[in-house]
């Protein structure tokens, strides 16, 4: 390991963790391809699909609890949400987490890829306009398909070591109707709840790399809150439009790589 390797991977975790502040998601959806990708072009060093999941898991971990943190007094946590979504996750990447041991790495990033392409079609999908970010403190939605989604979102994104913000987000705000705001918010409470059980899942088989890990998760405490402060001056149709672009390139190049 060179100075070269450490530049590289704290780059990584930077630009995943700098997004996931400012778009509520982990930042896995930009850190998976990156880190399977760019490491072995540089001749540095070559990730597999389960080091990468592990890797990922760990950094969300702690990416999502910054991005949190900086959230604290927006007022656009919203409490219930948090709660339905939040502990159907954690069960779910549990499962998913002990399940991607046994499973073969193609088959993992056949996952990421459905999972990615499903969000960008959820992404165009019109959105719902019945209540307002000023309306956070009375955000309405169906429980019980909130509680069934996040336990099936949970289930998959352990799989890939990802904690399923990136699915989640357009989920809330297509499917649930939840204002980008606080959806962008609450996802990021939610996706630290459900990154413990998918971080326990990835430490107990074995599918954590320490030293790439830990470079990440410094890298996570600096940029996620910078992507969080970036959010509240940003319009919430440009989230929503970069979150899209970047879910659909990262879903363009697994597939491209998977058929060709």
């Amino acid at each position: 390991m060179d100075f070269l390797f450490f530049f590289v991977i704290f780059t990584i975790g930077f630009m995943g963790s700098y997004v996931s502040g400012m778009v509520g998601i982990g930042g896995s959806v930009i850190k998976y391809p990156m880190l399977l990708y760019i490491p072995p072009l540089l001749g540095i060093v070559t990730f597999t699909a389960h080091e990468i999941s592990g890797i990922n898991a760990v950094q969300v971990f702690f990416a999502s609890m910054s991005s949190v943190w900086a959230y604290r007094k927006s007022g656009f946590l919203n409490k219930e949400v948090i709660l339905y979504m939040g502990l159907s996750m954690l069960m779910g990447g549990l499962v998913g987490s002990f399940t991607s041991d046994i499973l073969s790495e193609g088959i993992i990033n056949i996952v990421y890829a459905i999972l990615a392409t499903l969000a960008v079609l959820l992404m165009l999908l019109p959105k719902s306009k019945d209540q307002t970010d000023s309306e956070w403190e009375s955000v309405k939605f169906n429980k019980v398909l909130a509680t069934t989604i996040s336990l099936l979102v949970g289930i998959f994104a352990g799989i890939i070591g990802a904690a399923g913000a990136f699915l989640l987000v357009p989920i809330m705000i297509v499917i649930l109707g939840i204002p980008t705001r606080i959806a962008i918010a609450s996802s990021l409470a939610i996706t630290f709840i459900s990154s413990i059980g998918t971080t326990f899942g990835k430490v107990i088989t074995g599918q954590v790399l320490l030293v790439p890990a830990i470079v990440m998760i410094v890298a996570s405490f600096i940029a996620a809150p910078l992507g969080v402060t970036k959010a509240k001056q940003m319009n919430v149709m440009i989230l929503q439009w970069i979150l899209a672009i970047l879910i659909f390139l990262s879903a363009v190049k697994i597939w491209s790589d998977l058929l060709f």
